[in-house]
């Protein structure tokens, strides 16, 4: 089983590491971050495999949507998902969350990849069983 791997572009804060990578990595999916627009135009270039971008609009050097833009540039067919405030928009995302619940963003990633979500699931129940 192969399982998704996403690119999440956080804000960066002082020894922490991004809350949304530990949510989407709760889940068994495989992550890689980036804390800037241009870091993660510069990272989904480097690792252009992965299935997916998950984006805090709230990042320092660039307009997020002008990161959308970058990387829909590059891989015009790669979901990107944009966490945002009510009232924000940024027109080039594919989804748009409005506040960071990580029941909503697991479910979405779900859905964008459903085989893999069903296997990491069944391999859950399967290594739950083992124990009895």
């Amino acid at each position: 089983m192969t399982r998704p791997c996403f690119l999440v572009v956080d804000r960066e804060f002082s020894a922490n590491i991004s809350t949304r990578k530990l949510v989407i990595e709760t889940a068994k999916f495989n992550v890689i971050t980036a804390y800037s627009g241009a870091e993660a135009i510069e990272t989904v270039q480097r690792f252009p495999a992965v299935d997916g971008v998950v984006i805090d609009n709230v990042i320092r050097d660039m307009q997020p949507n002008d990161v959308v833009l970058a990387i829909k540039k590059l891989y015009p067919k790669l979901p990107v998902v944009m966490i945002c405030g009510m009232h924000q928009q940024c027109p080039a995302a594919d989804y748009h969350l409005e506040l960071f619940d990580p029941a909503s963003l697991l479910e979405l990633l779900q859905k964008l990849h459903p085989q893999a979500a069903a296997a990491i699931e069944q391999r859950d129940e399967d290594l739950s069983n083992e124990g009895r």
